[in-house]
């Protein structure tokens, strides 16, 4: 027979160029991800995946009748258990695995999530490489799996990237296979910090979304309460009013949250607190305007500028989620993956691409900690300034995307921007030809 070797699979015909496209793919990831998990999988044993450990631990705790909040990490982390007591038990199946398992299968479900995320993010993007998409996706899976926010996904066994799938799936999918919200509601139940989507539902009218969201995330509150009673009343009455006493210091280098940028500036006291505060309520309020208005023009635009604006007003949650928190991980900020993906749209638009582009660069280098290489008394003082701004940047950053994306963006995608402006060349979609 003449032509291509075709199969089918799953009622589609798929040609060997399909599944040399799937085969590159996943090729593309193994080798772009399997020096960062032996990286870290390859490190010391005190030092290798320390929040999986401490979800473990809370598994542990569980099944042996110990107090969920009083447990502690081996030394030298000595790491309490900070989330709800559902997130321990989602932990207690990974409590019968040996621990170089448990490392092994956590970090494959971090690459699955990371997938996941990539997919919905680029969606429009990967869609126009046709048949190249399997080969599209990993090379944007390669890609994200170098920010330093996800290296430290890998690092410390964290679940950013699962709740990152979570949201992104429910917010963004267009015909979601389960009632809209309630993933956001599983995310809440297992990290409190999600629960800013549960604002976003409001003020976007997902009347619905917000209700199943509530109902998912209450439904699995309660199922801890059934389960463990104590725990659960001394995280919501104890624990959780701790805050950053079991988190860590606010003012340490891994905060880019508002709080960790002004408590690096000002003392602790009565000032800085106030401070923060404002600065917080003005981010919140201009942060949720914006996310709103993107959703709002999401409504007015069609094909893939309609998806990236759905996106931008999701990414500018997600970041609202890490800037408004107490303590915002550098960790936490793998949500500048949507950032990139909502800037980068199609591919048509070179000047958002570049956008994307030089954000991606900026947060492949740990930069915080370049900054703070640059402060202490053996330095200047041009040289702690310049040290104080770099060790912020990825805050900074963060709060710049949440601007870029709440006014630039929306007016990157007026009707009729395409035809003005060079920089948009007209693609057909489904395809990389003029």
């Amino acid at each position: 027979m003449d032509g291509p070797r075709e199969q089918a699979v799953g009622g589609r015909r798929w040609t060997a160029a399909d599944l040399l496209a799937v085969l590159a793919g996943v090729v593309v990831v193994v080798v772009a991800v399997s020096p960062i998990a032996a990286r870290w999988l390859g490190n010391e044993p005190d030092q290798r995946l320390v929040d999986l450990e401490v979800y473990r631990e809370g598994g542990r705790a569980i099944l042996r009748g110990a107090p969920l909040y009083d447990v502690l990490t081996q030394p030298p982390q000595f790491l309490p258990f900070t989330y709800p007591p559902f997130a321990a038990v989602l932990a207690v199946p990974f409590t019968v695995m040996p621990w170089r398992a448990a490392q092994l299968v956590w970090t494959g479900l971090i690459c699955v999530a990371l997938v996941i995320c990539v997919r919905y993010a680029f969606r429009d993007l990967i869609r126009r490489t046709g048949r190249w998409a399997p080969l599209t996706t990993g090379v944007l899976v390669a890609a994200m799996a170098w920010l330093d926010p996800v290296r430290d996904q890998f690092r410390f066994g964290q679940v950013g990237v699962f709740l990152l799938a979570l949201c992104l799936a429910d917010c963004c999918a267009r015909a979601p296979r389960w009632p809209r919200g309630a993933l956001v509601g599983l995310a809440v139940a297992i990290k409190l910090v999600p629960g800013v989507f549960l604002i976003y539902f409001l003020i976007t009218g997902r009347r619905d979304a917000l209700g199943n969201a509530l109902f998912t995330a209450a439904a699995a509150t309660l199922g801890g309460f059934a389960l463990l009673p104590h725990d659960s009343s001394d995280y919501w009455f104890g624990a959780l009013l701790q805050g950053g006493d079991r988190t860590g210091a606010v003012d340490g280098t891994t905060n880019q949250a508002v709080q960790g940028i002004v408590a690096r500036i000002l003392p602790e006291g009565p000032a800085r607190t106030l401070v923060w505060l404002v600065l917080a309520l003005i981010v919140a309020y201009w942060g949720f305007v914006w996310a709103r208005r993107a959703s709002e023009a999401a409504e007015l635009r069609t094909g893939a500028d309609s998806s990236s604006l759905l996106l931008a007003s999701v990414a500018i949650v997600g970041l609202l989620s890490v800037v408004l928190s107490p303590v915002g991980w550098i960790h936490h900020l793998v949500w500048m993956i949507a950032v990139f993906g909502a800037l980068a749209g199609d591919g048509r638009d070179v000047r958002r691409c570049l956008a994307a582009f030089g954000l991606w660069f900026l947060f492949l280098f740990p930069v915080p900690w370049w900054g703070r290489s640059l402060i202490g008394p053996e330095h200047s003082v041009i040289s702690e300034f310049a040290g104080q701004v770099t060790r912020d940047l990825f805050g900074i950053a963060a709060l710049a995307s949440i601007v870029v994306l709440g006014t630039w963006l929306i007016g990157r995608t007026e009707p009729g921007i395409a035809d003005e402006d060079p920089s948009q060349p007209e693609v057909r979609m489904g395809t990389l030809s003029p």
